[in-house]
């Protein structure tokens, strides 16, 4: 027998041996991840037609899927590809599968390789296969209708952790013998929690240990002919002689909202992310501004920055920031243009109050894809010493607002009406009619009273302007933030050789950006914010622009001292220093600009229904602060989740954190 080969994977990812007749071989163990028949037959006979789909989703709204044990990914391919082809697919296809070992993305790809009507699927996969820590992970497909939800770790433990109901079951793994964890009655309680009532499940073993457990856990269990080499499957549907319990929490959630008329009170960042997550699964979405064109308030930025957050403890604002960027990253990719809306080309922090930032051995891990200690060649390019505390985060960039908020509206399904300043909501009960039963609606009302627009459901993302909405029910903190900008004259200039990338820390800097539409056009800088407290006022007086310039010189000196010199004339200018002020008529070389956002009490964006029993189909997604870029689109896709019980993108402690039951 030919000795197998052993790849050579990154050492954050699980080591794979190669069997002489291509099958991958797990030595942790001691047993293939697939027949040696090949996984494509079984992933289609055993799992995808045991659970009797395609035909069981046909016209579904969406569906729901759990996988134990992901492997190489092939039984998310072949569904994927199998809802590609059914004409009757439900709109939004949900994939949660859970995985404690991840296998490197190089591993990935070659072991789907081999399935070439695969490979555009495969291909997707392995770009977004990488930083896979504990917890999960949100991978998004064919502009967001097939999702993908990995929980890493061990499925027993995740699947407690989370709040979760399935349509489908893919009971999959090492055998029984090899990895008697992943099969034991405690696990198949976790498994049996995320089940409804007629949920289908299906694997290729028929131990007699596996089966009795899944009797016990309410399942009826039948024997089914197998796929070769197997003589005998498995096939078991939920249908428990007692009643099951629907929700794990101490309150039960919302009852899912089927799509249907909704209005989003607001188009900047935040209200556009929640209007195109509902337009994407069918909601028909009425957006209202009192501005007449999307993202003019605290979305007009010119650009910003968006990166991860990095703490010693991986705080929760940690873990929800890269939740966040994954989802910036991924939305941005579909919808904006690389190099003229936005940049993924990766954001230098400088730790400039000296801390670390990253714990010590953050590199040793699948961390690493995300933030590692600044390299050498970064901190020169910034010209920072060499033992300068920083950190270079990879999944980061600049984009521009604006730009993303009106992509984003763009989308079908989204009718967008400005000039409509909502000033009050209105509750109306509609009586039971010979149409249906008793309802309620909701009436968005002007300063006059008059309607501007009704729906069942209304989401309240307005930033600042939430406050009122709300009728100030929460403790929401406005502040202003003022940021200085300006525009290259050209390359010859001093300002052209300025960082090639943004860095952050006590402020940021985005050194280069286009201003129009084109890469090779005019081109922009951006340096900021301040942070002002309760202070609501706009447009900032001279004395407030003065300060804020003032402010933002100070926090570009300390956070890049070597670059600070190339704009001090600049910044002198604004400063009134009389040698040299502009020639009368001309513009001023230092600009700035200022919107007023909103924050909560403990910092974190507040998603989720205002108030599910008084105030039913009154949503909220708002409070970003100055992490819009960062936070805003996963925010949209919580709401959306929630709103329809689908599977969350969130570890659910996550969910907890950013909840309106939280400020109760």
């Amino acid at each position: 027998m030919q000795a197998p080969q052993t790849s050579s994977p990154h050492p954050m990812s699980e080591p794979i041996d190669w069997l002489p007749d291509g099958t991958p071989y797990s030595p942790r163990f001691g047993d293939r991840y697939h027949s040696e028949n090949g996984g494509l037959d079984q992933a289609r006979r055993v799992f995808l037609h045991g659970c009797g789909l395609p035909e069981a989703w046909a016209g579904q709204p969406q569906w729901r899927i759990l996988e134990t044990g992901f492997g190489f990914g092939l039984n998310f391919l072949v569904t994927w590809a199998a809802w590609r082809a059914d004409p009757q697919r439900p709109t939004l296809l949900h994939f949660v599968s859970t995985e404690a070992w991840p296998v490197s993305a190089v591993d990935l790809l070659r072991a789907t390789s081999v399935h070439p009507e695969l490979a555009p699927l495969a291909e997707a996969l392995h770009q977004q296969w990488w930083g896979l820590l504990p917890g999960v992970h949100r991978l998004r497909f064919d502009e967001g209708r097939v999702l993908l939800t990995l929980y890493v770790g061990d499925t027993q433990a995740m699947l407690r952790q989370q709040n979760l109901t399935v349509d489908s079951v893919y009971l999959d793994g090492f055998s029984p013998q090899r990895n008697p964890d992943s099969w034991d009655l405690h696990t198949l309680k976790a498994v049996a929690r995320c089940c409804r009532r007629g949920t289908r499940l299906a694997t290729w073993t028929i131990a007699r240990a596996v089966r009795d457990a899944l009797t016990q856990c309410g399942f009826e269990v039948t024997r089914v002919p197998g796929v070769p080499p197997k003589r005998d499957n498995l096939h078991a549907t939920f249908n428990p002689r007692w009643e099951p319990r629907t929700s794990r929490q101490a309150e039960a959630p919302p009852p899912p909202s089927p799509p249907g008329p909704c209005i989003v009170i607001g188009g900047g960042i935040a209200g556009a992310a929640a209007t195109a997550s509902l337009a994407r699964r069918g909601w028909q979405v009425t957006v209202l501004d009192q501005a007449a064109e999307p993202a003019a308030g605290a979305s007009a930025l010119p650009a910003g920055v968006f990166a991860p957050h990095v703490s010693p403890d991986d705080s929760v604002l940690s873990r929800l920031s890269r939740s966040g960027i994954r989802t910036t990253l991924e939305q941005a990719r579909w919808l904006l243009s690389e190099g003229v809306d936005w940049a993924h080309c990766g954001v230098l922090e400088h730790r400039t109050d000296g801390t670390p930032g990253l714990s010590p051995d953050w590199d040793q891990g699948p961390g690493a894809a995300w933030s590692e200690p600044a390299p050498p060649a970064a901190l020169a390019a910034a010209q920072l010493p060499p033992d300068a505390t920083a950190c270079w985060h990879h999944q980061a960039g600049w984009v521009r607002p604006a730009r993303l908020a009106k992509a984003l509206l763009g989308q079908p399904s989204i009718h967008w009406r400005g000039n409509c300043a909502v000033a009050q909501l209105r509750r109306v009960e509609i009586p039971a009619n010979a149409h249906g039963p008793a309802t309620t609606t909701w009436q968005a009302l002007d300063a006059q009273g008059q309607v501007l627009a009704e729906a069942p459901t209304v989401v309240i993302a307005a930033g600042a302007g939430s406050l009122a909405l709300l009728n100030h029910r929460w403790p929401l903190q406005p502040v202003r933030g003022q940021v200085s900008w300006g525009v290259h004259a050209d390359a010859a200039t001093p300002l052209g050789s300025l960082i090639p990338f943004p860095a952050n820390g006590n402020g940021n800097l985005v050194p280069r950006f286009p201003l129009g539409d084109q890469a090779d056009g005019d081109h922009g800088w951006v340096m900021g914010s301040t942070f002002e407290r309760d202070v609501q006022a706009l447009p900032p007086s001279a004395t407030d622009i003065h300060a804020a310039h003032a402010t933002n010189w100070a926090k570009l000196q300390g956070l890049l001292p070597g670059i600070a010199p190339q704009l001090e004339p600049l910044f002198a200018q604004a400063l009134n220093a009389p040698a040299l002020q502009p020639a009368a008529g001309e513009p001023p070389a230092l600009r700035t600009w200022a919107a007023v956002r909103c924050t909560a009490p403990d910092r974190l964006p507040i998603v989720g229904p205002v108030d599910a029993a008084q105030l039913p189909g009154l949503w909220t997604s708002t409070a970003m602060g100055a992490r819009g870029l960062t936070l805003a689109l996963l925010c949209g896709e919580l709401l959306a989740a929630r709103l329809q019980g689908e599977p969350l993108p969130l570890d659910a402690r996550l969910v907890k954190a950013l909840g309106t039951e939280r400020l109760q």
